[in-house]
């Protein structure tokens, strides 16, 4: 009996280090990461200031002003929407860290779904962050999870209907911050987030809006521009700029019959000019193997170069890999190659940057220089 009870407390002991061990790593994630804002912002916001039910929740994401005070238009950039898509992120950290704004204004939100940074996707083994070298060191940079935390929002439904279309989807998606436009003041969580950004879109007068995303390579809208119809002009000369640049980029109209991307609802709520651009990332794919931060940082998969050489799949993958470096590069690209599209279609309502670097410098020289 007395060796029972010295085992059972053993077993009880070692329950206890391991829950404490993951408690740990779970707090951690709360933890935000420290950006570091160009010596232009104006002012920091909160996502609540449009939306009060918002105050004090994992919703309440950080809004990074930067103001020109010459008039011209003004741009709204996200990243993080899906915060396991980390070429979004960081092509707003790198904005947000260099920018210099001379004519007009720029919003920037670089973690549009914080909620979905204070966790990972279950049984996908993901890494909670990655790290890189900046100019200052190691620096890490959060991980997260497609959806918003289930304990911010709970439970799921068996189908999630879309407001106001009625669109039926999987109830997974109740928490994916991309299926929630225009979203509704009294709604759930995801859907309270989602009106708060449609509303700082009309309240800051936003001329045109970014949404920068990543995909599996199986994915067809992989190197994409997705565009609202009212802003097909604009996307097609932007494509065909990239195009003398040698670098491709799919042009993509925003179905009408699928609704809650921002894309679409955006473009449908307000009078922006709506964007979507896309980059390939085999971290987020269903072939891919080995799952970790080198995955993230240099997009090397054997999985996926098999499936490429076989020839079997159709599959946008580089089989030398899809370097985080390339992926930010073609985000910052395509945010230039649009802007100045815009420029030249609003000359009344410029936008005009400095120290935006371009494909080829961050291709060649990475991330280091542009990271604090």
């Amino acid at each position: 009996m007395k060796k029972n009870h010295i085992t059972a407390i053993a077993f009880l002991l070692l329950a206890a280090i391991l829950a404490t061990l993951a408690a740990v790593e779970f707090i951690g994630k709360r933890e935000k990461d420290k950006l570091f804002p160009a010596e232009g912002l104006t002012r920091v916001g909160k996502l609540s200031d449009y939306l009060h039910n918002l105050k004090g929740s994992n919703g309440d994401t950080d809004i990074y002003f930067f103001d020109s005070g010459v008039p011209g238009g003004t741009v709204l950039l996200l990243g993080g929407t899906h915060p396991n898509e980390p070429s979004g992120y960081l092509s707003a950290v790198l904005l947000l860290e260099n920018i210099k704004v001379t004519t007009g204004r720029m919003i920037v939100i670089p973690q549009a779904c914080h909620s979905g940074y204070t966790c990972t996707d279950p049984m996908e083994g993901l890494p909670a962050d990655f790290t890189l070298d900046t100019r200052s060191g190691k620096r890490k940079f959060s991980f997260g999870s497609r959806v918003g935390n289930p304990l911010d929002q709970w439970p799921d439904p068996e189908v999630y209907l879309h407001y106001p279309s009625g669109q039926k989807l999987s109830g997974f998606e109740t928490r994916n911050l991309n299926r929630s436009y225009p979203g509704r003041a009294d709604g759930t969580f995801s859907e309270r987030v989602g009106y708060a950004i449609v509303e700082l879109i009309k309240r800051e007068k936003v001329d045109l809006a970014f949404d920068l995303h990543e995909a599996a390579p199986e994915i067809p809208i992989i190197k994409a521009i997705i565009v609202h119809e009212k802003a097909k002009e604009l996307g097609a000369m932007a494509v065909l700029n990239l195009e003398f640049e040698n670098l491709k980029y799919a042009l993509e109209i925003s179905p009408k019959t699928f609704r809650g991307l921002s894309h679409r609802e955006w473009g449908d709520s307000t009078s922006v000019l709506p964007v979507l651009m896309e980059t390939s990332n085999p971290i987020q794919g269903r072939l891919r193997g080995r799952t970790n931060e080198e995955m993230i940082i240099y997009g090397v998969d054997k999985n996926y170069k098999t499936a490429l050489e076989s020839g079997k799949l159709r599959i946008e993958y580089d089989p030398d890999g899809e370097p985080l470096k390339i992926r930010v590069a073609r985000h910052i690209e395509g945010f230039r190659a649009v802007v100045a599209a815009y420029n030249e279609m609003n000359p009344e309502k410029e936008l005009l940057f400095e120290n935006i670097p371009g494909f080829t410098e961050i291709s060649e020289s990475g991330l280091k220089n542009y990271l604090y």
